[in-house]
């Protein structure tokens, strides 16, 4: 009972396949409650087979997942109403405003008044740091930025336990893409929420992951950014080695040491 109180996400033996080439091959991964986990790999190493597998829009050869204590099976209604998210190019549905887009989750999974479910669609437009002007806006007329931001709303907006985050910070500029992850930690901590990051930004996995989880050899390394670097793989030293980590990892040093 301990154990599916600690983790909210449990994959045993997962084999990919796609023909002859495998993806993964007997991955075992758990992801803790309340944690910001990022998901890191090389080309091909699986990173949104993984994802697709875990919200069951992908069946794996073998091995078995569980979420929230629930079995994920292929196509088989999951806990799909406690989990929200973000894919890499949005998603919005371009035929509606950012409210009506906001809002449709929670008109396809509830009985809720129709007043009731656009005044939840407002409530997290704004908690995403959007105004009623950009709620109005069809998502062609957002900014990049704008754009996931109105993708976060939805996928919160049937107030979700998990968030599974596909590369939320691709194609932004720095600041917005700091502003970005200063957002999704924010929400963590004040939804109580658990968040799965796929991402290559490494301001982002020094700023706000708590474990990173490392697709090599067909399997995954899991542990703490501090232990993650250590690890004598080569791909893991290659890309945690370069100058560009280098400087994150002593810039979320710094201002770890300024808010202490």
């Amino acid at each position: 009972m301990a154990d599916q109180v600690e983790h909210v996400i449990s994959i045993r033996g997962l084999v990919n396949r796609f023909g002859s080439l495998t993806v993964h091959d007997g991955l075992n991964l758990e992801v803790r409650r309340d944690e910001v986990l990022g998901l890191v790999g090389g080309s091909g190493t699986g990173k949104s087979v993984l994802l697709r597998s875990v919200l069951g829009l992908h069946g794996p050869n073998h091995g078995t997942i569980e979420v929230l204590g629930h079995q994920i099976r292929h196509h088989q209604p999951g806990p799909h109403k406690k989990w929200g998210v973000l894919f890499q190019d949005g998603a919005l549905l371009s035929g509606l405003t950012v409210q009506e887009n906001v809002e449709l989750p929670i008109a396809l999974h509830s009985d809720l008044p129709v007043e009731t479910r656009r005044e939840l669609a407002v409530l997290k437009i704004f908690m995403v740091g959007l105004d009623l002007t950009a709620a109005s806006k069809y998502p062609n007329e957002l900014s990049g930025g704008m754009r996931k931001r109105a993708s976060l709303a939805r996928a919160l907006a049937l107030e979700p336990k998990i968030l599974f985050l596909d590369e939320p910070t691709a194609g932004l500029d720095p600041l917005s893409a700091t502003e970005f992850d200063e957002l999704v930690r924010y929400l963590q901590a004040n939804l109580d929420l658990t968040i799965v990051m796929i991402t290559h930004d490494v301001d982002s996995l020094f700023g706000i992951c708590d474990r990173v989880a490392v697709l090599v050899n067909k399997g995954i390394i899991v542990d703490t950014l501090k232990q993650i670097v250590k690890h004598p793989d080569p791909w893991i030293q290659e890309y945690f080695g370069n100058p560009r980590a280098v400087r994150a990892r002593k810039a979320a040093k710094a201002k770890a040491k300024e808010k202490s």
